[in-house]
């Protein structure tokens, strides 16, 4: 839960047991032998896939998932529901599930008072986002765990996040709330209900409102401004303590750089650095925690989520591409390196994240004392590590009252070059015995108690992290990661499909379910068009189209614009959510709207670039009153005000001088740059997908390249370094 420090959690989770060890979960065969409701030892979570809800399989609550026995059971009994919404690899979901969901005395008032159902924020997004539009409207915060209570008709009249079991300090517990609320429940109903209705009412009030402003390349230098302003110029990032790295902020910067926009650069270069050197970055594994709980990026909340990384991944290679500055490059090829090593299924889907605890503690896997060190490296070299990586005997890592605890979370103290001078230590030495260090660290640490690993397999992050491999394919020349993604989006659209054809949410267990979202189709189809700039595969581009135009057919606001997150066809709920806020993760409909902007210069077909203005329209209203807060959405408005380019590049795949074009086209930071190659012959994939490739055909037999900015098109070339100056506006 966001409002309490994560420091907290090191001295508190030392008597919470890891998510592993929290029970046994039953086995096909003993499922088979166990009634509906689980029967005395289990409770109905233990028929479930999700690992969140398999965690609570075994507590005393008589938890439900959610579905329509669970509401039926509400209605006939007269009960209202007792909603709980998290995610496997939240440490404050771990707090309250033993302070109160395995508590005898918390699980008899819920289960003689409420019907409770939990729910899975990343499988059901859809349920997670309307309850958390309330929990915001009705607490002004929100986070997770999220308790929300409410009628059996799903209407809320009380929501909160997480409460211990008793009261303390003015926060009330669980033991006065729920009996006070099923007082309320009883005896005051009329006024109860009344209040689920009046919420109902502004929720969706509030939700009707949408469009109402002008966007355009102002609303790029207000988000800059913005941004500019709350930048910490000592750390990098923006704001405060907790400090979130908001990938998409970087990339935007770096499109403002690319416009001409000078000081939006040293914004990213020094967020990126200080990142990189920080307790964020896990300097052994490899990859990001979720956040930093300080200002300096030293501690983290240790848990590991598969979109951070392909987020993060991607603002590196940006800036790689930008800078060619080393350093960058390093940082996005250690974060596909650790996903590659841990999050990569054999099946080719990438799994979800890893708990920010092991052996009843937060951290514990990552944090380090002298001793330790001393034991896996020497003394001597101990001592250089210590130093170079902040190690000491009081540690890093403090309680809740800012003791000391004796352990260090592993961060570079200083830059290379300064690290050389203070050690007195030749820069590539020092490099080279760290790097050596580290690696037997790394030994070291396999042995100890792994956290958790949520093994399912999500549509909508599997979309950023085919992204992320088929973008340093082509940044890197990588073509091993071009092969990860391939793989991957393979893996989705074939497992991860109904008999109809339709998306899935989640595959887990040799099992694919749940209702495809919003986020889940717009997200695949940035995938692919990544891929297909990689590959330059048409069949990927026609997939693109395929999952677009169905995204389009189900989840399409077509009276106002944008998308809703929920299906036309999906579950009802008292509201049907429309999201633009870019968050930790980006939006659905600000990916919507870049991808279909691609779309429209791939195949030359403006319907798509109506329907991303439309998109953007929708959102305006709230955009334009901070348009920092939306900055994927500023990515899309970016390409739209342009100036944007295709370039066709008429070849042989294979051939050689089809590659030194591509390779020309490569070596640039090109946004608003779209790629097609045309394959010779008349019956190409291609033109079906692209009419307007028909007539772009090689020159005497030469791979050309045609190039078009704005509406303009220039003569084709079959020199590389001819179109290096096009490209370069030259």
């Amino acid at each position: 839960m966001r409002a309490l420090p994560i420091s907290f959690a090191l001295t508190l989770s030392s008597f919470l047991a890891p998510a592993q060890e929290r029970g046994h979960v039953p086995t096909a065969e003993e499922l088979a032998k166990l009634p509906p409701d689980g029967g005395p030892e289990f409770n109905r979570l233990a028929f479930e896939k999700s690992p969140y809800l398999l965690q609570h399989a075994r507590n005393p609550v008589k938890w439900f998932p959610w579905g329509p026995a669970a509401f039926e059971k509400a209605s006939k009994e007269d009960k209202p529901i007792f909603l709980s919404i998290g995610y496997s690899t939240c440490h404050w979901c771990h707090v309250m599930e033993h302070e109160s969901f395995e508590d005898a005395e918390v699980a008899a008032l819920m289960n003689a008072h409420y019907v409770c159902i939990k729910v899975d924020r990343e499988e059901r997004p859809d349920v997670d986002q309307v309850y958390m539009s309330v929990t915001q409207a009705m607490t002004g915060s929100g986070g997770w765990p999220m308790t929300v209570v409410m009628t059996p008709d799903k209407k809320p009249f009380f929501a909160g996040t997480y409460f211990p079991k008793r009261g303390d300090q003015g926060r009330p517990g669980m033991m006065e709330l729920l009996p006070r609320l099923a007082e309320a429940w009883k005896t005051e109903r009329q006024g109860v209900v009344g209040h689920a209705e009046k919420i109902v009412a502004a929720m969706r009030e509030s939700g009707a409102k949408t469009g109402g402003a002008a966007l355009d390349v102002a609303l790029l230098e207000r988000a800059f401004l913005e941004l500019e302003a709350r930048f910490d110029a000592r750390e990098g990032g923006f704001g405060g303590a907790p400090k979130f790295p908001t990938p998409h902020n970087l990339r935007f910067l770096l499109r403002e750089h690319a416009r001409g926009r000078s000081n939006a650069l040293p914004l990213v270069e020094l967020t990126l650095a200080k990142m990189a050197r920080g307790g964020m970055h896990d300097q052994l594994g490899g990859g990001f925690h979720r956040y930093s709980t300080d200002r300096a990026w030293l501690v983290p909340h240790f848990e590991k989520m598969l979109y951070d990384q392909a987020l993060l991944a991607l603002a590196y290679q940006d800036a790689w591409v930008v800078t060619r500055k080393a350093e960058y490059r390093e940082v996005a090829e250690d974060v596909l390196a650790y996903v590659q090593r841990e999050l990569l299924s054999p099946e080719g889907g990438f799994l979800s994240a890893e708990d920010a605890d092991s052996a009843g503690e937060e951290g514990q896997f990552y944090v380090w004392t002298p001793p330790e060190l001393d034991g896996v490296l020497g003394a001597e070299e101990g001592a250089v590590f210590a130093r170079i990586f902040g190690v000491h005997a009081s540690g890093n890592a403090p309680d809740h009252e800012g003791r000391p605890t004796g352990k260090s979370i592993l961060h570079l103290t200083a830059d290379w070059p300064e690290l050389a001078r203070s050690t007195g230590i030749a820069e590539p030495e020092l490099r080279k015995r760290m790097a050596l260090a580290r690696g037997k660290l790394f030994d070291a640490r396999e042995k100890r108690v792994r956290p958790f690993k949520d093994d399912k397999v999500l549509t909508d992050w599997n979309g950023l992290a085919i992204a992320a491999f088929a973008s340093a394919a082509r940044a890197f020349d990588r073509p091993d990661h071009a092969r990860t993604a391939h793989r991957a989006a393979e893996f989705v659209l074939t497992r991860l499909r109904d008999d109809k054809g339709r998306l899935l949410k989640r595959y887990r267990a040799g099992e694919a379910a749940l209702p495809a979202v919003l986020d889940d189709y717009a997200f695949l189809v940035w995938g692919l068009l990544e891929l297909h700039a990689t590959e330059l595969d048409p069949r990927w581009l026609a997939e693109a189209l395929r999952l677009d135009a169905e995204m389009t057919a189900r989840f399409a606001d077509t009276a106002n614009g944008g998308y809703f997150l929920s299906a036309a066809d999906g579950e009802a709920l008292f509201l049907r959510g429309k999201e633009f806020y870019d968050g930790a993760l980006p939006s659905g409909n600000s990916i919507a709207a870049s991808n279909s902007l691609r779309l429209a210069h791939l195949t030359g077909d403006p319907a798509h670039a109506e329907r991303a203005r439309k998109t953007l329209a929708a959102g305006s209203r709230e955009i334009t009153r901070s348009p920092s807060a939306f900055t994927q959405a500023m990515l899309a408005l970016d390409f739209e005000v342009g100036p944007s380019s295709e370039v066709v590049i008429s070849g042989a795949p294979e051939a050689e001088d089809t590659r030194a074009l591509l390779r020309e086209v490569r070596a640039r930071f090109l946004p608003r740059t779209v790629v097609l190659l045309r394959a010779p012959g008349d019956d190409v994939p291609l033109l079906k997908l692209a009419p307007f490739t028909k007539e772009l055909t090689r020159l005497d037999g030469h791979a050309t390249a045609y190039f078009c900015r704005d509406f303009t098109c220039q003569a084709p070339t079959i020199d590389p370094a001819a179109l290096g100056k096009l490209l370069d506006g030259r």
